[in-house]
């Protein structure tokens, strides 16, 4: 009963500390508060209805019987769509505060919304060496799928709720894409619902020029309802060397020399400022040193970039066993270091051991209860940007970071980007390596603000024939977002199959120049 007094007492006592403070205020000011109580538990029940929803569906072997009734559903919303006299575009029915990207869509409050609930896995075809999947499949769904079956697949982008659909219809990038490249080039085939209500299935060798315009295009082409994606043999651990490297040219040296290097499963590099960094390289394998095996992903264990920042401070090199599921999703339980900023103790050790098992809250929950006022506050005061430059432009394109943005730990991910058609490809002939700056935090540049800063970023980065990840707040115009992207596939494409009547450009989709 005591216990129950002090629980009341404590709640009590909190609630009229906001009323004082008021409610607004404590959300922007003290956000930890409401995440901690609220939405910390809030995102581990989404998890379990999840996890029991698939475990439910794949003991039953209902997903492949029930998956062409669904995409019959979703054929029969859009043949609707067309006999209302198509006045409205479309767009999926998915809450906009479901998705990982931090950008504000109102676009589904006017246009046709398209009900789409296809989250299942469907067939692991281990002599293909396919696996075909339903686009709101995430990829914590889909490791811990595939994993116990001896697969996994070859580019596992970072956070745990990234879906197949947001990697292809925008893309995805891991420290294993200096081999694999981007998401979408381990994609064998899509399958998606067109304007006109039809069915179709797009491979390399079948209705190629949709296959190679779907990737980026955000959704503007048609409804995906299922992907082909390539598998490899999973391996119990990844084996991890930790190199810090000072001085911005030696850095760039090493982290251009390591991602040429075909033998390393992975590379990454974290730069924790202009001229300090540790460049980690990786390979697969099923043995590992006992007493150097760093089960990372442990809720108790510190988070990974502040792990890997130790190697920095001590000025040494090391090597870490790290299961490979732990790997693949290192970065999850901190958001990167996202949550540095929403719970500024959850590295804490006491923290970690007490509640680190619900870190991290659901970035669609952060979205659904930011309210405006913080919504407007990370606009303004907060970066969250991938750009994908040529690795021979990386000094240079770091030094333009820390000028514009001056944003710490940037991340570092290589990428071989093929010379295949359709909006992102190289300037020339022939394949390139590349290399994704990822910075994500509240810029320390004085008079930093968001549109100046980031039109000045945007420019660089069409200066070098890099492109921007379109999930992110885009500033660019019409003209200058078609200078950085190849949209003549894609228009084409748009033409011939009506889709001006059906869904909106994706510069009008994503960009802020333009979104309604």
């Amino acid at each position: 009963m005591s216990a129950l007094w002090s629980v009341g007492a404590g709640l009590l006592l909190l609630l009229l500390w906001v009323r004082h403070r008021g409610l607004e205020a404590v959300l922007v000011h003290h956000r930890w508060v409401f995440v901690c109580l609220f939405l910390l538990p809030l995102s581990i029940l989404f998890d379990i209805y999840y996890q029991l929803r698939a475990w439910a569906v794949w003991r039953l072997h209902s997903a492949p019987r029930q998956h062409a009734q669904r995409v019959r559903h979703i054929q029969a919303q859009v043949r609707e769509w067309k006999n209302e006299g198509s006045k409205r575009y479309m767009c999926t029915g998915r809450p906009g505060w479901l998705t990982v990207s931090l950008r504000v869509g109102k676009y589904k409050k006017i246009h046709k919304n398209i009900m789409i609930n296809l989250m299942d896995v469907l067939e692991v075809d281990g002599e293909r060496q396919v696996v075909r999947v339903e686009p709101l499949v995430s990829m914590g769904q889909l490791t811990a799928h595939l994993n116990p079956m001896g697969w996994t697949i070859p580019v596992v982008p970072e956070l745990d709720d990234l879906t197949v659909g947001g990697l292809i219809m925008g893309t995805g990038i891991e420290s294993s894409s200096h081999i694999y490249g981007l998401f979408q080039h381990t994609c064998v085939a899509y399958e998606l619902v067109l304007a006109d209500g039809s069915l179709v299935r797009c491979s390399p060798t079948e209705n190629s020029d949709l296959f190679y315009a779907v990737p980026w295009s955000c959704g503007t082409l048609g409804f995906l309802v299922a992907a082909e994606i390539k598998m490899i043999p999973a391996k119990k651990y990844v084996k991890i060397h930790y190199e810090p490297v000072r001085g911005l040219q030696k850095i760039c040296q090493k982290f251009t020399e390591e991602s040429k290097k075909k033998e390393n499963s992975f590379v990454e590099g974290l730069l924790y400022s202009l001229d300090e960094a540790v460049i980690m390289t990786g390979v697969l394998t099923d043995e590992a040193e006992q007493s150097k095996i760093n089960r990372i992903g442990n809720y108790y264990k510190p988070w990974f970039f502040k792990h890997v920042e130790k190697y920095l401070k001590a000025d040494r090199t090391g090597i870490e066993y790290i299961p490979s599921r732990h790997y693949y999703h290192r970065h999850t339980r901190s958001i990167f270091w996202e949550l540095q900023d929403i719970i500024p103790f959850g590295n804490n050790p006491i923290f970690r051991y007490l509640f680190g098992w619900m870190v991290p809250p659901k970035i669609s929950l952060l979205k659904l209860t930011q309210g405006e006022a913080i919504r407007k506050l990370y606009e303004q005061h907060h970066v969250v940007q991938d750009m994908l430059v040529p690795m021979r432009s990386l000094e240079k394109s770091i030094q333009t970071f820390h000028i514009d943005l001056n944003v710490y730990p940037l991340w570092l991910c290589p990428f071989i980007l093929p010379n295949n058609p359709g909006m992102v490809h190289p300037k020339g002939d022939e394949a390139e390596l590349y290399v994704d700056i990822g910075a994500y935090g509240e810029p320390k540049r004085k008079q930093f603000e968001a549109r100046a800063s980031m039109r000045q970023m945007e420019k660089f980065v069409r200066s070098v024939h890099g492109f921007q990840m379109l999930y992110a707040d885009c500033y660019m115009t019409r003209e200058e977002f078609w200078d950085m992207f190849d949209g003549s596939l894609y228009h084409k494409l748009r033409e011939q199959m009506n889709c001006k009547d059906a869904f909106p450009e994706v510069y009008d989709k994503i960009c802020k120049a333009a979104r309604h």
